[in-house]
């Protein structure tokens, strides 16, 4: 039987050129498309977000490498990462009852350590939380605590920063290293060049902050203001933290529900 004749437009739908754009990963992964992208990036989260009602966030940073078992005072870092997380989610408005909006939702880096402290409180009393996961060349794995459908991956940090921060009400920080440092300055630099709004910031363990950082240093070699080192506080305890955040004007709804299993 002969072999049938190629169609004579075989080699034209085969082409890569002939692909729909949408659909050529080789198109939307090369340099030039790096813009849309980026604004991919943007776009998936935001649409997720809505989805569930999350209106306003509280950022939670500190180390993935502190363990809730760990050695010295890791285990409290730990342990009072989750009881501020519950504490935070039932009282501020991330447990919406109908059609209401969540404000508050606890929202971190979505990795270990500290990260996974706060969403399992916001688990511990039914909110969700979200987390902002990011690709590593050592891969970085969400935590298990974070809500399904709100734990996303970004491949550029300057989208996972941006998403972090645009919606944050409130930017609450345990002891941590590099990233968590990182995390820190950008948020103060935005607040001390007013390019954020005048939220919140709260530094829980004062001591640790003090011999990490000599804020006072900086002060006296006329690198920061007095006024500068207003824009954070100190806490030490989660009660603390909340009453802080509640003392520099964090919103929160007048109508608080109680704790259940969030609702889209």
């Amino acid at each position: 039987m002969p072999t049938p004749a190629p169609a004579p437009n075989a080699a034209q739908l085969i082409s890569p050129a002939y692909r729909l754009a949408a659909l050529d990963q080789d198109f939307l992964l090369s340099s030039p498309m790096r813009g849309v992208r980026f604004m991919l990036e943007f776009a998936k989260v935001d649409e997720a977000l809505a989805a569930w009602g999350v209106r306003s966030t509280l950022v939670v940073f500190g180390s993935a490498r502190i363990a809730e078992d760990g050695p010295g005072r890791q285990g409290d870092w730990y342990g009072a990462a989750r009881a501020f997380a519950a504490l935070a989610s039932r009282q501020g408005g991330a447990i919406r009852t109908a059609d209401r909006l969540r404000d508050n939702v606890i929202a971190t880096g979505g990795g270990p350590g500290i990260m996974e402290a706060a969403n399992l409180g916001a688990a511990d009393v039914g909110a969700p939380s979200i987390g902002f996961n990011i690709s590593l060349p050592h891969e970085q794995e969400p935590n298990a605590y974070s809500t399904p459908e709100l734990t996303f991956r970004f491949h550029y940090f300057a989208m996972r920063k941006m998403h972090l921060a645009m919606r944050a009400n409130a930017l609450v920080v345990f002891p941590g290293g590099f990233g968590t440092l990182d995390e820190l300055f950008e948020i103060l630099t935005l607040r001390q060049t007013d390019k954020s709004p005048p939220i919140p910031v709260v530094l829980f363990d004062e001591a640790y902050w003090r011999s990490v950082i000599n804020f006072d240093a900086l002060l006296a070699a006329g690198m920061v203001d007095s006024a500068d080192l207003k824009i954070f506080r100190f806490a030490e305890t989660p009660e603390q933290i909340w009453a802080e955040l509640l003392d520099c004007g964090l919103p929160v709804a007048a109508e608080r529900t109680g704790a259940g299993p969030p609702n889209r």
